[in-house]
C-alpha cells in the first residue's frame, strides 16, 4: 500500500521531512478495522512528532490522527462494525498514522461518519471533537441543560483554532456565555460565527480584557493555547470553586497554590489517553463520535474546515502541515484522494 512518513525529524520546508513510500497492508486483528482511508486532516500533533526527536529511523514513522474511510476488513472480535461502514475517527498514539491507504484502528475509538458532509468535512472533526467534547464533559463535567446552565461562563483560550472551534459550538449549544480569545479581525469573526458571545485579545492582559466586559470571575476555562504565558490570569479568573482544563503542555512549573483559597479544579485533557492505556472507558470515544455525527447531520455542529488539498501526496501533506505549522491557521486543513 502507498503511504507518507519520515525519517527525520526534518524542517518541512525540505522535500525528505515527509516522504512518498510503499509497505505491507496490515492485517486486522481482535477489534481491529482495517479502514480504506479516504482523506486525513493535520492536527498541531503531527507538527510536534514530526519536527521533534534525533537520529534516523530505519524504517519511515505513520503519523496522521484524523481520519475518514471506509472499512475494508474486520477483526475476529469486532460487533460495531461490518465491512463497507463509513467512519471517522483519530487513531491511537501509539499506533501507525492515518496517512496510508489502509489503516488499522480498534473499532471502540471509531464512529459513524456523518451521512450528509463531504469525505473533507467529516475528516476535519475528529481529533478535535474528542478533545472539545472530553474537556468540557467528562473532565469539567458540564451537560446539555441550558437552564441549569444560564448565566454560566466558560472562556476558552484560542477560541479560533482546531478544537476552539468545536468547543466553541459545544459551549454554546449547552446554554453558556462563551467568552473566546483571538486577535486577528479573521479570527475574531471566526470565533463569533462558532458560538462565542465575548471575544478578547490574548495577547493583550486577559484579566483586563475579561474584567473590562463586566466579569470579574467566570466559571470555567478551557485552554487551548500556551498555558504558562496565561497561568496567573487564569488563576485569578477563575471563580471560587470554578474548573480549568488544559490541553497544552507547561514548560516551567506551575503554581497550583494559586488556586487553594479558592478551591479551584484544574485538570488535563489529552484525547489519546484510552487508546493508550486500552482504559474501561476506551468505548466512550466510538460513542462521543456517534453524537458528533449525529450533530453534524442535523446541522446542529459545522464542520471546522477551512482548506482542502489533493491529491493525499506527501507534497500536500506537507504544505498542510506547513500551514498549521504556521500558527495563524484558522479550522482545519485536509489531504485526501490517493493518486
Amino acid at each position: 500500500m502507498k503511504a507518507i512518513g519520515f525519517k527525520q525529524h526534518l524542517d518541512i520546508k525540505n522535500p525528505s521531512s515527509l516522504i512518498d513510500f510503499e509497505t505491507k497492508r496490515p492485517k486486522p486483528n481482535g477489534h481491529d478495522l482495517l479502514v480504506r482511508v479516504k482523506s486525513v486532516s493535520v492536527n498541531p500533533v503531527d507538527i510536534g512528532v514530526r519536527k521533534n526527536g534525533n537520529g534516523v529511523l530505519k524504517q519511515p514513522k505513520i503519523i496522521g490522527w484524523d481520519a475518514y474511510g471506509v472499512v475494508e476488513e474486520i477483526g475476529p472480535q469486532v460487533t460495531l462494525f461490518s465491512s463497507g461502514d463509513r467512519v471517522f475517527y483519530a487513531g491511537s498514539f501509539i499506533r501507525s498514522g492515518s496517512d496510508s491507504e489502509y489503516q488499522l484502528v480498534d473499532e471502540r475509538i471509531v464512529g459513524n461518519a456523518p451521512k450528509n458532509l463531504t469525505d473533507d468535512e467529516i475528516a476535519a472533526m475528529p481529533l478535535t471533537s474528542l478533545t472539545a467534547y472530553e474537556g468540557l464533559f467528562e473532565q469539567m463535567k458540564l451537560t446539555f441543560n441550558k437552564s441549569k446552565n444560564k448565566g454560566k461562563t466558560i472562556l476558552i483560550i484560542n477560541g479560533a483554532g482546531g478544537v476552539g472551534s468545536v468547543a466553541t459550538q459545544l459551549a454554546n449549544l449547552a446554554g453558556f456565555t462563551v467568552i473566546s480569545t483571538a486577535s486577528r479581525s479573521e479570527s475574531i469573526k471566526w470565533t463569533k460565527d462558532h458560538g462565542a458571545k465575548y471575544v478578547v485579545n490574548h495577547r493583550h492582559d486577559l484579566v483586563k480584557e475579561v474584567r473590562n466586559l463586566g466579569f470579574k470571575y467566570v466559571d470555567y476555562i478551557f485552554e487551548l493555547n500556551d498555558l504558562d504565558g496565561h497561568w496567573k490570569e487564569m488563576c485569578e479568573l477563575i471563580r471560587p470553586e470554578g474548573h480549568i482544563v488544559s490541553i497544552t503542555e507547561n514548560r516551567r512549573p506551575i503554581n497550583l497554590r494559586l488556586l487553594t483559597k479558592k478551591k479551584a479544579h484544574f485538570s488535563w485533557e489529552w484525547m489519546y489517553s484510552k487508546s493508550y492505556y486500552h482504559t474501561q472507558d476506551m468505548i466512550s470515544q466510538h460513542n462521543i463520535l456517534n453524537k458528533i455525527s449525529t450533530m453534524l447531520d442535523l446541522g446542529e455542529l459545522q464542520s471546522t474546515l477551512t482548506k482542502s488539498l489533493s491529491p493525499l501526496t506527501s507534497r500536500n501533506l506537507r504544505k498542510a502541515h506547513k500551514l498549521v505549522e504556521s500558527g495563524h491557521m484558522i479550522g482545519k486543513v485536509t489531504v485526501s484522494n490517493w493518486q
